[in-house]
């Protein structure tokens, strides 16, 4: 018998096919297909579709919220998701982020121009502000993480 989230999973891995890099659910009318809380949707979505996974969740609470889950197109060797999670960290250096932006431009993953716009965001000119350098390594690696979800999900369509 199979367990109610390799159920709900199973499911939201179906309407993500192939072709359809994206889908977009009502967390009340899934939880009320499979007769369970909200909050089970909940977890499914926390512990099976993460980035680390190849996923980005995007949702919105209220009477019209939505969930949106986005499978993340592979980039080369590496997944966005493991340079967002693994590569990144909690910090990073204005030369390390540079060395990444670099790299991705090199594998067109960004184009020179999008590359140019990260390298400005992550600068130390950007980030001359009265705080100790490790907080300015942190908020850049916040930086960097939502620069490149954003550039996840503009490639989402793209073959990978």
């Amino acid at each position: 018998m199979m367990r109610l989230s390799d159920s709900i999973e199973s499911f939201i891995k179906t309407l993500l096919s192939q072709d359809e890099t994206e889908v977009e659910l009502k967390r009340n009318e899934l939880a009320e297909y499979f007769g369970c809380a909200p909050s089970q949707i909940n977890y499914v979505l926390a512990t099976r579709f993460t980035l680390d996974d190849g996923y980005v969740i995007e949702s919105r609470r209220g009477g019209g919220g939505y969930i949106r889950i986005v499978r993340v197109v592979e980039s080369g060797p590496q997944r966005l998701s493991y340079l967002i999670n693994e590569r990144i960290g909690s910090a990073i250096t204005e030369e390390e982020a540079g060395r990444l932006i670099g790299q991705l431009a090199e594998q067109q993953v960004i184009t020179s121009q999008e590359a140019d716009i990260m390298r400005a965001a992550v600068s130390g000119q950007t980030m001359a502000i009265p705080v100790p350098d490790q907080m300015k390594d942190a908020l850049r690696a916040r930086c960097m993480r939502n620069m490149l979800t954003a550039v996840a999900r503009q490639n989402r369509a793209q073959p990978g």
